[in-house]
């Protein structure tokens, strides 16, 4: 299981193995939460929100504690954990504000693809690497224009020698500067369609005519760098084409997307109880006409809303979690998870920050960071709207 590293980490003795999985787990939670709050404490998260990334150095420490590929097997270099331990990892990165550390699209997203349809050569190669933080994981699908339509992308891989050529511009695409492991959906086939889409996995410090654009200016997640990426006749060699075979592309994608869907419901289910934490903790200290706000029916009224929502929600979120582990977790589950909980990410958010009044308004106060950065739950992985047209197809 996950590595012991300079006492952030402690087995349980051979005498507790009758509770060894709970124990394990609920002592890895403890060594996150000891982790972020040595290594990402306010005032470091709040440098990374001012300049607009992490440093690569955080990177590396996550690596050596052991949190990168928490789930990886262990004789690729990783923790031999299970989603659970993901789980974990991404809810509380979310709770603490370390959003511009995207472990939730390297640990739940990208890694899985190299663990699920990588050659065994790939994963070799490569999960060591995600494991100790030397690579820095993105995925590139959206594209100008395209939006959730994968099967419109007009980036193209095209075969040259012993390998492709890749043209074309992505955008929308988190980790985009800082990543030198990136998974390129591409064309390799134009003519076939949704059969002619394959994977590419560009090791952007050996490629030449690859460029990173713009850091994306955005609205809320500022500590999270989103840009643009321009290929101009890159070249990587055929063994870098995920799982060996042309073609796969889109299965491939598909075949994950749930689970990313569902790792946006982890992170929209942790920003929504933390924002209902803070609220009822601030309207029971802030006073208005000679009482706490909280003693007034509509602020009862409202927060009672707001936690049977978040209650429901996480007995279903549980539910989904419980079916990643069994293998049955479906797309329709996954996209209901996404958008019910993003969407009620955002309408308890919206009524904790009308409870905080005008202080719910300024940067002082969390919940107003919490209400930029929670609109982009209901657009990326798949807008909202994609996610009720999934689900009317399984009806």
């Amino acid at each position: 299981m996950w590595t012991v590293t300079q006492g952030y980490f402690e087995m349980p003795k051979p005498s507790q193995q009758q509770s060894a999985a709970d124990d394990e787990l609920q002592m890895f939670s403890t060594a996150v939460v000891r982790f972020l709050e040595q290594e990402a404490p306010p005032a470091r998260t709040a440098a990374w929100r001012e300049q607009g990334s992490v440093e690569r150095d955080f990177w590396r420490k996550a690596g050596e504690m052991g949190l990168l590929g928490v789930s990886v097997p262990a004789e690729y270099g990783g923790g031999g954990g299970d989603f659970r331990h993901d789980t974990i990892l991404i809810d509380q990165v979310a709770r603490r504000e370390v959003s511009g550390f995207a472990v939730a699209l390297h640990n739940g997203v990208v890694t899985p693809y190299v663990v699920t349809h990588g050659t065994e050569q790939q994963k070799q190669r490569w999960l060591p690497r995600l494991c100790s933080g030397e690579l820095i994981a993105a995925v590139a699908m959206s594209e100008p224009g395209v939006g959730s339509d994968l099967q419109r992308i007009r980036t193209v891989g095209r075969r040259e020698g012993d390998g492709y050529r890749i043209s074309g511009q992505k955008t929308f695409i988190t980790n985009g500067q800082l990543a030198n492991f990136i998974v390129v959906a591409v064309k390799t086939d134009p003519t076939q369609g949704a059969k002619g889409i394959s994977l590419l996995v560009l090791e952007a410090e050996e490629a030449q005519g690859f460029r990173r654009g713009r850091k994306l200016d955005k609205i809320g997640c500022e500590a999270q760098d989103t840009s643009e990426l321009f290929f101009d006749e890159v070249w990587v060699p055929r063994e870098n084409l995920l799982g060996g075979v042309e073609g796969c592309g889109f299965k491939q994608l598909m075949a994950e997307l749930p689970r990313e869907r569902l790792v946006i419901a982890i992170q929209s289910q942790a920003m929504l109880e933390v924002a209902l934490e803070e609220t009822i903790a601030y309207t029971k200290e802030r006073h208005a006409f000679g009482r706490p706000i909280f003693d007034f029916q509509n602020t009862q009224f409202k927060l009672a809303e707001a936690r049977t929502g978040a209650t429901v929600a996480r007995a279903f979120l549980d539910q989904c979690i419980g079916k990643v582990l069994d293998g049955s977790l479906s797309g329709a589950e996954a996209a209901m998870a996404k958008y019910w909980i993003s969407e009620l990410q955002n309408r308890v958010i919206d009524d904790c920050l009308q409870l905080h009044g005008a202080y719910g308004y300024t940067n002082e106060f969390r919940i107003g960071r919490m209400y930029r950065d929670a609109r982009v739950s209901r657009i990326y992985g798949g807008s909202n709207e994609i996610m009720k047209l999934l689900i009317a197809r399984s009806l």
